[in-house]
């Protein structure tokens, strides 16, 4: 028993000494700062690709070069850009097998003006079954880095028609993939499309600070920096400040770099990502997600909405997806002796797992998991024009920052390894 006393007092004793350290580092006053800045009106509720998301973009790029964070691979800066597409259709027609075939049977997922395809234009040939998994499959065809038409069995008329909510929105590209719903012989096709496109650029800002003895292994902290813009007045507001969702994660990313740029002492190479268009289908992180190699991300801590208390009270939070990986009880570990305690996710019903930025990663394996305070049944400010930085338990939000850093060392440092999404967890 004066053993385990004393195994108790050491952790107890190193816990103490850690948390110290990180005070004085991370402190409430910095966190308001930032948090203010981010919530600001200045920043015009920092909807996805309009005038207040790039300005915060620039202020998250100039916070990463204070602090002296490198730049991910293929980068010059901290700016990750792409282009998303609005493509609206104008015209299409097509004839397959001699047949001239309904427009409303052809779903193109390009983002060419203007579209021939043939039996000879080298478009690789595919055919989606009966009986066949739809919506793994639709997604394997989109994941083809090469021309593909693919003609889907009519046994899926009512599935096929989903598509078209799909191709709202696509990532530029010079590769295309038809869907045509038909069962054919298709040994001669005729397919043209014309479409009128609208472009819209956005970026996610992204810093490294490369690993030691394991650089090869990633540890990714990220949050999302836009959120609704600029609505109808309602009591002389109209702006969507979304200072819990989620200039909290963002803040919470800066504040964990600067920790961990100042430790100097991570194993693992750390990636910080605050992603832009969350908001409107998670974009931003899909487009990172794709510039990665998904077997090297050791964890990812996406970090939402932790400016309020959760229903625990103070200290406390939570896990999405805790089931389905073991990252949770390893930062329940780590977290033992210490007044913080980190719980599963309260709200399955909601399947919050997949509705925030780790959802990409972790569909590919990778145990990424959301840690969040917000009351998602009785959260008062949630995507209203009240969610400001005066609603906000800021010294509570500065533990939470501090305690997933504290239950992260064994992660960042190599000591432990997270177990990775199974296949079947990502049914449940």
């Amino acid at each position: 028993m004066k053993k385990f006393s004393l195994v108790l007092l050491f952790v107890a004793l190193a816990l103490f000494t850690n948390a110290q350290s990180i005070s004085k580092i991370i402190n409430a006053s910095d966190v308001k700062r930032i948090e203010s800045i981010l919530s600001s009106d200045s920043m015009q509720g920092r909807k996805a690709f309009t005038a207040g998301s790039e300005k915060a973009a620039v202020f998250i790029g100039n916070e990463f070069k204070k602090i002296g964070l490198g730049t991910l691979n293929g980068l010059s800066g901290y700016s990750q850009a792409f282009t998303m597409v609005s493509p609206k259709l104008i015209n299409i027609s097509a004839t397959i097998d001699s047949s001239v075939i309904d427009a409303k049977n052809v779903i193109p997922f390009t983002t060419a003006a203007s579209l021939h395809i043939t039996d000879k234009s080298g478009f690789r040939k595919t055919v989606l079954k009966a009986g066949a998994q739809f919506r793994k499959e639709i997604g394997a065809y989109l994941k083809f880095k090469e021309n593909l038409i693919v003609f889907v069995d009519t046994s899926f008329a009512q599935n096929f028609t989903r598509l078209n909510r799909m191709r709202q929105q696509l990532f530029k590209s010079e590769k295309s993939v038809v869907f045509v719903l038909g069962t054919f012989a298709a040994d001669r096709y005729d397919i043209n499309i014309t479409q009128e496109l609208t472009e819209q650029q956005g970026s996610n800002v992204v810093a490294v600070i490369p690993g030691k003895s394991k650089k090869d292994e990633i540890v990714v902290f990220s949050g999302h920096y836009d959120h609704l813009g600029i609505g109808k007045v309602n009591n002389n507001d109209s702006i969507y400040n979304g200072a819990n969702d989620d200039a909290s994660g963002i803040t919470a990313v800066i504040e964990m770099a600067k920790y961990y740029k100042a430790a100097n002492k991570n194993e693992r190479t750390l990636v910080f990502a605050a992603f832009t268009a969350e908001e409107i289908g998670g974009y931003g992180s899909q487009y990172f997600s794709k510039q990665l190699d998904p077997d090297k991300v050791v964890a990812m801590f996406n970090i939402e909405m932790i400016g309020t208390e959760s229903k625990w009270g103070k200290n406390s939070a939570y896990i999405t997806g805790f089931e389905k990986t073991d990252l949770g009880k390893i930062l329940q570990k780590n977290l033992q002796g210490s007044s913080f305690s980190f719980y599963p996710d309260p709200y399955t019903d909601q399947n919050l797992f997949y509705r925030s930025d780790n959802a990409t990663l972790a569909l590919l394996g990778v145990p990424a998991h959301t840690i969040s305070t917000s009351k998602m049944d009785s959260e008062a400010n949630y995507h209203k024009l009240s969610d400001e930085v005066n609603t906000l338990d800021l010294n509570n939000m500065t533990e939470v920052i501090k305690s997933v850093i504290i239950s992260a060392k064994s992660i960042v440092n190599g000591k432990d390894t997270p177990s990775r999404v199974k296949a079947d967890e990502l049914t449940r």
